[in-house]
């Protein structure tokens, strides 16, 4: 069985009745829960309202890096991410790629993600694009010791992953693992530690080789497990084993199909 440990349903272009048909799609395949991350608090509720009905949907809270005209304060975050049906505090992060000139304000905001994710004891949802000295830096002035969390959609370098992995961080791996274009990715796929891996979607986006140009959406994680499996020389099963266990081992609040 498989897990997506990183979607955003409520971003998927689709009515009601075709996310019940997309979720149900995902399930025949064998994915049997879905993480829903929020990118902003003030849209929170009404993305948990859309995910609610589904047992096998978690949910997460936090605003995106590339997302700061939704800032809230450290108040508003810490009373969301205080919620029971929150499993995770995210995803933050740092985007200096997209958007360097919001570095100041991203930066507060990472900061104050991290001092909620502590408070709350809660794990960490990161996003992180061309800040990887910031990043791990902050994460290291921050964090709590206990607290955890994953680098979702990681692009970013062995080094990187190693660093994460030493502050007991996880590493999620997107459909962008499939792409030509990925080669220097799928390297350091290679290299991280099968029990550090999480595999994800980031529906509606990125939708992995042989459905690029589609939106993407959390049954196409079956094609990222396979693809990882192969360059790992691992069977698709035992991939999924170990990805599946891992999400549970982090988001620990997320009841399992055979706690359900």
């Amino acid at each position: 069985m498989f897990v997506d440990s990183h979607c955003h349903l409520d971003r998927l272009k689709m009515n009601d009745s075709q996310l019940i048909d997309t979720l149900n799609f995902a399930r025949n395949r064998g994915v049997e829960h879905f993480l829903c991350v929020s990118v902003s608090v003030k849209d929170f509720d009404e993305m948990y309202a859309k995910v609610s009905q589904f047992d096998d949907v978690s949910v997460s809270c936090g605003v995106h890096p590339l997302h700061q005209e939704d800032a809230c304060t450290y108040q508003a975050l810490l009373q969301k991410a205080a919620k029971p049906q929150v499993v995770a505090v995210g995803e933050t992060g740092l985007d200096y790629f997209y958007s360097a000139d919001t570095k100041e304000i991203q930066q507060q905001s990472f900061i104050d993600h991290i001092k909620v994710a502590n408070a709350v004891e809660k794990p960490l949802i990161i996003h992180t694009r061309d800040a990887r000295e910031d990043t791990i830096s902050m994460l290291k002035q921050y964090k709590a010791p206990a607290t955890q969390g994953v680098l979702h959609c990681f692009t970013e370098s062995l080094e990187m992953a190693q660093a994460a992995i030493a502050m007991d961080f996880y590493i999620s791996i997107s459909g962008i693992v499939t792409f030509n274009s990925a080669s220097d990715l799928q390297e350091v796929v290679k290299a991280i530690p099968l029990e550090r891996l999480l595999i994800e979607t980031d529906s509606p986006w990125l939708a992995p080789v042989p459905h690029r140009g589609k939106q993407n959406q959390p049954g196409y994680v079956v094609e990222v497990a396979e693809f990882v499996a192969n360059l790992k020389g691992i069977s698709v099963a035992e991939l999924a084993k170990a990805t599946t266990e891992n999400f549970y081992r982090l988001f620990s609040r997320v009841k399992s199909s055979a706690q359900v």
